[in-house]
């Protein structure tokens, strides 16, 4: 397809006169789905060939710094990002109301966290382009990220009413989930998936999405389906393999869990899942490994202050949940909270004070990562636990029920902890 596609490309280029413009080229339907079909790296060579063929036409540039950004979708590499806003910087000192790079500009910034500027960005985009779904989405995302809810249900209502899309749909669902509706979540995740996409990855970043809301309310069958299924249509995903892996973790299949978190750290090296096989190494009896775990977490706290990435909530949780390094991981997240201030970042901080033994603000940090009825069962295990530290044995009873309601088995450690806390309750 490739050599076939780049022969197009060449004919093309040869046979144009005058007035002809190259942004006809994908103009023509074949060409449009044979590019549709191409995979990520074919098709940044292939939009680097045209910009070197049209450099005056900032269009490619654009495209190819999108197809920059699916890179790092999929690989997670911060190399891609850096690439895609060279580009769009670039553009838009040219040209600064150059309106393909102002959209990308809002995809680069949700990369980067800066939920604040996306929101400003985003609201100006919606006011230039009222009818351009890719706004309210952007804008969505960033209200979601800093706890804005009820005005993040309006961009995505007004997303979906303008294109009903599995962008549009997954969108929907994450916010019906965080709202605390786990059914209604489900089922628009599922809408999402059928309506389909040209990019295998982007099917499979919903089939993860389904599996681990299927997997937080107990549905441990529904979620292995799903992620298998986002393997199948994007082997080696790494999502999808650290899914299966708290599957088979939580069923005590301890070797399998093993298995899929390693290939998962394979493609990238995420502190939750040096996290998980820290855990699951200790559970098999290997101190060795668990050890080389316990300080690639420290590699990646290093590699990500190296990419400008100071606060990292997934590390601040590893460390949290390990009762170590607790003064950074409370510094972690105090600065993560001047631009993100959801309920997950407010679960996080109530933890990471409960670790350490700070509880009366850990309650209120907790308080407010309840407040939407999230079901997500560590919320209410870290929850039940600093209720059971300040000595509200109600409340705490009440949580850590709720939590187990949710998924019995929601973690291979703290699920039984949570049992052990309800029977010293019930004393």
């Amino acid at each position: 397809m490739k050599a076939t596609l780049f022969l197009l490309i060449a004919v093309t280029l040869n046979a144009q006169s005058g007035n002809e413009k190259l942004g006809d080229l994908l103009q023509d339907r074949a060409l449009f789905e044979a590019v549709s079909r191409m995979k990520t790296d074919e098709r940044i060579a292939m939009y680097q060939a045209l910009a070197v063929a049209k450099p005056e036409d900032a269009h490619y540039q654009m495209q190819m710094a999108a197809t920059y950004l699916q890179k790092m979708r999929e690989t997670m590499d911060p190399d891609y990002l850096n690439r895609a806003s060279k580009l769009v910087d670039a553009a838009l000192s040219s040209d600064r109301n150059n309106y393909e790079a102002l959209r990308l500009k809002s995809a680069i910034e949700l990369e980067r966290h800066d939920f604040p500027e996306v929101e400003r960005h985003s609201r100006r985009l919606t006011e230039i382009a009222p009818d351009d779904p890719w706004n309210w989405g952007t804008l969505g995302d960033a209200l979601m990220e800093l706890g804005k809810y009820s005005d993040a249900a309006d961009a995505y209502q007004t997303m979906v009413r303008l294109r009903p899309d599995m962008s549009s749909y997954n969108r929907a669902a994450y916010y019906r989930f965080v709202a605390g509706d786990p059914k209604g979540a489900v089922e628009i995740m599922k809408r999402a998936i059928e309506s389909g996409s040209r990019s295998p990855e982007n099917i499979a970043w919903c089939l993860v999405d389904l599996g681990n809301m299927e997997l937080k309310i107990g549905h441990a069958s529904e979620a292995e389906q799903a992620f298998q299924a986002a393997l199948k249509l994007f082997p080696g995903y790494h999502p999808a393999n650290a899914g299966l892996g708290r599957v088979y973790a939580q069923q005590g299949k301890t070797a399998q869990a093993i298995e899929h978190f390693r290939q998962a750290e394979d493609v990238v090296p995420l502190p939750e899942y040096a996290a998980s096989l820290e855990d699951l190494y200790e559970a098999a009896g290997k101190p060795e490994e668990a050890r080389q775990q316990a300080a690639r977490l420290a590699v990646i706290e290093k590699m990500d202050q190296a990419a400008g990435f100071p606060a990292n909530r997934n590390l601040a949780m590893a460390y949290a949940d390990r009762g170590r390094n607790l003064d950074r991981a409370l510094a972690m997240l105090r600065e993560e909270m001047k631009s993100r201030r959801d309920v997950y970042e407010h679960d996080a901080l109530a933890w990471v004070l409960y670790k350490s033994k700070r509880y009366d603000e850990a309650k209120q940090a907790g308080a407010k990562a309840l407040e939407l009825g999230t079901p997500e069962p560590a919320f209410y295990y870290h929850a039940g636990m600093i209720a059971k530290a300040a000595g509200d044995k109600d409340a705490a009873g009440k949580y850590l029920a709720r939590a187990l309601e949710l998924n019995p088995e929601f973690h291979p450690r703290q699920a039984a902890e949570a049992r052990a806390a309800l029977k010293e309750l019930s004393k």
